[in-house]
């Protein structure tokens, strides 16, 4: 007589998941299609703000190859594939039943798992490195950032919490107030003149936006 065992199901979005049992994997919510007013208006101002970033990359010559590291789910993946059609866009995140599931619904872009500590790709194998809301999960920074300018030829953009802009508005809605407002998982806290500073050691910084609650920088590796 055979038997068939059920898969275990995947854990819910921003919790620890068997498979990546010390880091929290997925968004707490989802700020793109989500119900709360004031979050989705401030996601469309960040992503008009990324998509400025991403204009002035293409702007400075061909992209063939885009690198995403943290994709989450992979919506940012997707809207990399969508602005630079000709390119190959692979998106990297922790090993996680819940996000396999999530990009099974995406066609056009390379989804795998991968640690941004140690990234397995050779020196200078991508044009662009994104990291979206990444460099605040890692436990290591210093080494994942320097892992992300060692394979990309040429562009970097990141994204990070503003601080303490992005703790007080949690705790002035309520959200994770035991913690003082700090999201679960963001090991590492900084305001914008920190991160550019952290950014600087490993690129030259060409442009900072700072979409309220964000600061967003992109950078060049080639300088």
């Amino acid at each position: 007589m055979s038997t068939t065992t059920e898969p275990a199901a995947a854990p819910a979005p921003g919790t620890h998941a068997p498979e990546t049992p010390d880091i929290v994997i997925g968004n707490h919510y989802d700020k793109y299609e989500g119900g709360n007013v004031l979050i989705r208006f401030l996601t469309r101002r960040f992503l008009a703000a990324l998509d400025g970033m991403l204009d002035a990359v293409a702007a400075e010559g061909p992209v063939t190859r885009v690198l995403e590291v943290g994709c989450g789910d992979g919506e940012i993946a997707e809207r990399l594939r969508d602005r630079f059609a000709d390119a190959d866009v692979l998106a990297l995140d922790l090993p996680d039943a819940g996000l396999r599931a999530d990009w099974q619904g995406r066609s056009g872009v390379g989804f795998a798992h991968g640690d941004a500590h140690r990234l397995p790709f050779a020196d200078d194998t991508f044009d662009l490195v994104v990291a979206v809301e990444v460099c605040e999960h890692l436990t290591h920074p210093w080494s994942g950032l320097a892992e992300m300018a060692r394979v990309s030829s040429r562009h970097l953009v990141l994204s990070v919490p503003r601080e303490p802009m992005f703790r007080m508005g949690n705790f002035m809605t309520g959200r994770h107030v035991r913690d003082l407002g700090n999201t679960p998982g963001h090991f590492n806290h900084w305001g914008t003149p920190g991160f550019l500073r952290f950014v600087s050691v490993q690129a030259a910084v060409a442009d900072v936006k700072l979409p309220v609650p964000w600061t967003m920088v992109r950078a060049r590796v080639d300088a």
